[in-house]
């Protein structure tokens, strides 16, 4: 079908196919070579990158990379950031220079997780590693010199899903007490039954073919519980503050209006925001609209965290 492009992105769209999901490995050079192509962010203040080893129970240990502001007074606001890539592709360099522009920025210690990949490693085995992410900040909050009421999780596309279910765990489980939720254009939903979900089957960066394959990488054959699919939760009282943002011309975008309407609805202070002729990951794109969509990030990122 055709679709009303924002001017500045519709001439990139025939160079902006998606990565083959049936086959990871080369899905993942695709992503390495998309994530090292990106005009790199130079920070305004120095940001300090450092790589950690911890446990997760029940698996190998897990490296977390760490994206410190170096000249801000602490404790600090801090924030739990998985990458994204459909849960099969994406590494520590993946999320580099949100990471860092974040930290820079707004302020914040970046924690990103290099968390398990599917299909090698389907649900939970990701989702575990980003848990155990979340309760080590919060436990070494004070060695890592960040003040534990003010720890958030954020997330793109499958990232999103990663930080939501994070914060589904630490809810039911009486875990770290999460100040914000940061979600834009997450993956939520492995139904697909949304009208955006069923009508987007050829759009850039991520088409429906792709999308059913990440959710059978992911669950692995097993049914979808609301850790797995955060659309399936049947209670979404109780999350932190959240922020939507979802583009036009994206499968996922029905899934992630709805998420944020049931959190209107279950009381939960949320702000939804729909960018008009975009398509998944336009935030990556040098135009005036993917700009608005960084500068929108960091400021809402800024008041949910500090104020």
């Amino acid at each position: 079908m055709s679709y009303a492009f924002d001017p500045e992105l519709a001439p990139l769209v025939p160079r902006l196919r998606p990565p083959d999901y049936r086959r990871p490995e080369a899905a993942r050079t695709s992503m390495r070579a998309i994530m090292a192509a990106q005009t790199a962010y130079r920070p305004e203040r120095p940001v300090e990158v450092a790589d950690r080893r911890l446990p997760v129970p029940g698996g190998p240990e897990l490296t977390v990379r760490t994206y410190r502001p170096l000249d801000r007074p602490g404790p600090l606001p801090a924030l739990l950031f998985p990458h994204w890539g459909g849960f099969v592709t994406g590494d520590l360099d993946t999320p580099e220079i949100a990471a860092t522009r974040i930290a820079d920025r707004v302020g914040a210690l970046v924690v990103s997780p290099d968390y398990r990949l599917s299909p090698e490693h389907p649900y939970p085995a990701a989702l575990d590693d980003c848990y155990a992410a979340l309760e080590w900040l919060a436990a070494e909050a004070p060695a890592l010199g960040v003040d534990p009421d003010r720890i958030g999780t954020a997330g793109y596309s499958a990232g999103g899903a990663l930080a939501t279910a994070a914060a589904l765990l630490a809810r039911d489980r009486g875990g770290p007490a999460l100040r914000f939720l940061y979600l834009l254009f997450p993956q939520l939903d492995d139904r697909l039954e949304t009208v955006s979900a069923r009508a987007f089957t050829d759009t850039p960066m991520l088409d429906r073919p792709n999308l059913e394959l990440s959710w059978r990488h992911y669950l692995g054959g097993a049914p979808a519980s609301g850790y797995a699919a955060p659309a399936r939760a049947e209670e979404l009282a109780g999350l932190p503050p959240a922020f939507v943002g979802v583009c036009e011309y994206d499968p996922l975008r029905d899934e992630g209006l709805d998420f944020a309407l049931r959190l209107i609805r279950a009381g939960v202070t949320t702000q939804l925001v729909h960018y008009p002729g975009t398509f998944h990951a336009s935030i990556g794109i040098d135009s005036a609209v993917s700009r608005r969509m960084v500068d929108e990030q960091l400021a809402v990122l800024r008041r949910g965290l500090l104020d």
